[in-house]
């Protein structure tokens, strides 16, 4: 099954540059999630697999309707198959994952699998896969290693995550090379928790405008 790289995830990624981690333990925030990334202009969230409500989360941030909703942290092709199930429109895996990949291939999903090396990138290339998360990109030599692999691999596009955060991350989006950024950085449960979101509207508002 041929990478449909004109999937509206790609060009949605390529325009926002802004891909949002997020890990849910309450329920209850959901909606004031999808409040905060609509009213920033960042329509794309990636829910990980690191909490047991993460299929819930999905399901029901899928049937809203208002984001694209992306599973993250998925290892296993039982998560890849529950993620789909719920409405998942992407797939972001921390390895290259076979099974994961093929899965979504046959599911015409978008699937972002994990890569540090150049290995890791030919794998992903194999499936023609030209969009990658270099993960993490702080260990593994940030935005010169992304440089440095985009010699031979002229032809991808890096979505780095791990390590990035408010003060480095617009170099990254400087870099031709990389599509856009993801992090917990970009949207966190935790300060959501804070305040009701007041705070986390603010972060995520100034974030944007050093994009623009």
């Amino acid at each position: 099954m041929p990478v449909n790289m004109k999937h509206k995830v790609y060009e949605q990624l390529a325009q926002t540059k802004l891909l949002p981690l997020y890990t849910v333990t309450d329920l209850d925030y959901l909606a004031k999630v999808e409040e905060i990334l609509l009213e920033n202009d960042v329509p794309l969230i990636e829910v990980t697999f690191r909490s047991d409500l993460a299929a819930e989360a999905i399901k029901r941030l899928s049937e809203s309707g208002k984001l694209m909703v992306g599973a993250g942290t998925v290892r296993t092709l039982s998560e890849a198959k529950i993620a789909v199930e719920n409405g998942a429109q992407f797939v972001v895996s921390p390895a290259v994952v076979p099974s994961v990949i093929e899965y979504c291939l046959e599911q015409e999903i978008p699937v972002f699998p994990g890569t540090a090396t150049p290995r890791d990138i030919q794998s992903a290339a194999e499936y023609g896969i030209n969009v990658v998360k270099f993960f993490p990109a702080d260990i593994y030599g940030g935005l010169k290693a992304i440089n440095a692999l985009s010699g031979p691999f002229y032809d991808i596009k890096f979505l780095p995550t791990g390590g990035i955060n408010e003060e480095n991350f617009v170099e990254y989006l400087d870099s031709p090379h990389v599509i856009g950024v993801g992090g917990s950085f970009i949207l966190s449960e935790k300060v959501i928790m804070e305040d009701n979101g007041e705070k986390m509207k603010q972060i995520l508002q100034t974030l944007v405008k050093k994009i623009k």
